[in-house]
């Protein structure tokens, strides 16, 4: 199996989901936008991760490269190949096959349940789970698509394809302690006071108590999207 990371910013790789990778013998080559490097040819991958980042999926004046990313993306899931988008990497699924991104009413960062839906098919969480939110953005669902979690304040939280090994996570179950100290360090600018924002220490102190659980799903989640 051979995996092609896409990477927007330096401190949001991979976290729990290289192990993973490791773990199942799999090749690993990553596009970093941020370098300004292009994606590869699609049939040389198995499977496509998207990561996050700080920009929005509006910001292709700023970051060209992100209309480029979406045609790949698109293109990716038209040749049946498995995709996983997280945060910024849902949006952009989402936004590739025309669904609008815009604003949540409000900005969701710390740790936060997500209620999982009964899908007729696909991929299903647990009823609750608390995972590790960073977003100010949300998106519609793609057409031909199944909700699979919502929180009580965003209600778009996760999504699959109908019919297709292709999932979108606004949260971030990959999260380890070093990707999660590279985001508070990056990022700690969006720490301000909020209804849904916790500090930087809450979210550490809670860190422990979360991270197990979330890298397991995370695997749980990797091994269906490669699966026969």
């Amino acid at each position: 199996m051979h995996a092609h990371i896409f990477q927007h910013v330096p401190f949001e790789g991979p976290g729990s989901i290289g192990s993973w990778l490791k773990s199942q013998n799999a090749t690993t080559s990553t596009t970093r936008f941020y370098k300004d490097e292009f994606p590869p040819d699609i049939d040389k991958i198995d499977i496509l991760i998207i990561m996050g980042g700080p920009m929005s999926v509006n910001d292709s004046d700023t970051h060209p490269w992100l209309e480029l990313e979406k045609v790949f993306i698109n293109a990716a899931i038209h040749a049946g190949k498995p995709v996983l988008g997280i945060c910024l990497g849902a949006q952009l699924i989402a936004s590739s096959l025309g669904a609008k991104i815009y604003p949540n009413p409000v900005k969701e960062i710390g740790w936060f349940p997500v209620f999982g839906k009964d899908p007729a098919e696909g991929f299903r969480f647990e009823e609750e789970l608390t995972v590790f939110h960073w977003h100010g953005e949300t998106f519609d669902l793609p057409p031909d698509s199944t909700l699979l979690a919502s929180s009580a304040d965003c209600k778009n939280q996760a999504f699959q394809l109908k019919g297709k090994k292709v999932i979108g996570l606004q949260f971030h179950l990959e999260t380890t302690p070093e990707s999660l100290n590279g985001i508070l360090k990056n990022c700690e600018d969006e720490l301000v006071k909020g209804e849904m924002i916790m500090s930087a220490a809450e979210i550490e102190s809670l860190a422990p108590a979360h991270l197990e659980k979330n890298n397991h799903i995370m695997n749980a989640l990797l091994s269906y999207l490669t699966s026969a």
